[in-house]
């Protein structure tokens, strides 16, 4: 079953934290997460591949000023997947959204991105997995999980080095780097940008608005921050819930990609400069991310060469007293394979 006939009941709960795990543990304070972190760096590795003078220097500001994050202490070696083409890289994307209504506890991620990135760099292929996915959580080093679980359960019990074993023995995937992302920052991103063309796939009215509630109709449509926001949020006004969010969280990445890219944006030192400060301020990546390679090592990347994917499920179901999705294993397993042996084109038809 597609993501399209797919259904995520309205009520269903992100996660029941109160059993039998304990998360009572003080919470540290998170950090600022990056708004649009693989967004921000294809965008400068397009700057640097157009023959902008300034790209270099921004890169150099962006470098020194980001935010690493420990992705993998703790992460036993062992137990990770071994790799399987040199040079090819896998990063693993985690996004929340700080300003929803319904992100009560902090502790979780709304969005898991698998982006694949071939050894030639000439496409790259980004597999959103859904955060109610039902998979076995690996122990952390605390003890908690060491059973089955929706997916993004990991995060709320060992942070992002579980939520990178969690994705690494359901994918059977080895992560190379780790990108975060606060999607309440796209109205600042997109702003920045003066806007960015969206297809309204149907027309909707979100009761999440900034502004209380908004309609947005069917067509294309230049949309605002605020507006942007709303629209990558919704998710109770589609019978396929987080599926139709899933959507429109991709449609939104790749049209401040296009914006950003465009030649109005990297012909205009203000816009330009807008934008990267609107990102650089908030990026958090893994310690070993070199932004100044990876721009380097994509230069030759455009939007188009970018798809979009989700990972294959057979819709939804209830175990115990959650409502979570049920993925489709023996497509995902095609999927999964295919990315360890960067096989590009089994990828797209594998995951159809």
């Amino acid at each position: 079953m597609s993501e399209r006939q797919s259904h995520l009941e309205p009520e269903t709960q992100i996660l029941d934290i109160h059993a039998p795990e304990p998360t009572d543990r003080p919470r540290r304070r998170r950090p600022r997460w990056q708004r649009v972190a693989l967004v921000t760096v294809l965008v400068l590795a397009l700057i640097g591949g157009v023959g902008v003078v300034a790209g270099g220097l921004y890169l150099r500001s962006v470098e020194s000023d980001i935010e690493r994050v420990d992705a993998f202490d703790g992460v036993p070696e062992q137990s990770r997947p071994q790799v399987v083409v040199k040079g090819a890289m896998n990063i693993m994307i985690l996004g929340s959204d700080s300003r929803d209504p319904d992100n009560s506890s902090g502790s979780r991620t709304d969005t898991i991105i698998l982006a694949h990135l071939p050894k030639d760099r000439s496409s790259a292929q980004l597999i959103s997995i859904p955060r109610d996915s039902w998979v076995k959580v690996p122990t952390s080093p605390e003890g908690r999980g060491g059973r089955e679980a929706k997916i993004n359960a990991s995060y709320a019990w060992g942070g992002v080095p579980l939520m990178v074993q969690t994705v690494e023995e359901f994918t059977g995937v080895r992560v190379d780097h780790v990108t975060m992302v606060d999607f309440a920052g796209f109205k600042e991103i997109v702003d920045a940008l003066g806007g960015i063309d969206v297809d309204v796939e149907k027309g909707f009215t979100t009761k999440y608005s900034l502004q209380g509630t908004r309609t947005f109709a069917s067509g294309r449509q230049t949309m605002d921050g605020a507006a942007a926001l709303d629209y990558a949020r919704e998710r109770y006004a589609f019978a396929d819930g987080d599926f139709a969010r899933i959507r429109h969280q991709q449609q939104v990445i790749k049209a401040i990609l296009d914006k950003a890219a465009s030649g109005g944006t990297l012909a205009n030192p203000a816009k330009l400069n807008s934008f990267v400060q609107a990102t650089a301020d908030a990026v958090a990546v893994d310690r070993s991310l070199s932004l100044l390679d990876l721009a380097g090592e994509l230069r030759g990347l455009r939007s188009g060469n970018l798809t979009f994917l989700t990972c294959p499920t057979k819709g939804t179901g209830r175990i115990g007293s959650e409502s979570v999705v049920l993925i489709d294993k023996a497509k995902a397993g095609r999927v999964f394979d295919a990315v360890r042996r960067d096989a590009v084109p089994e990828i797209l038809s594998a995951a159809q």
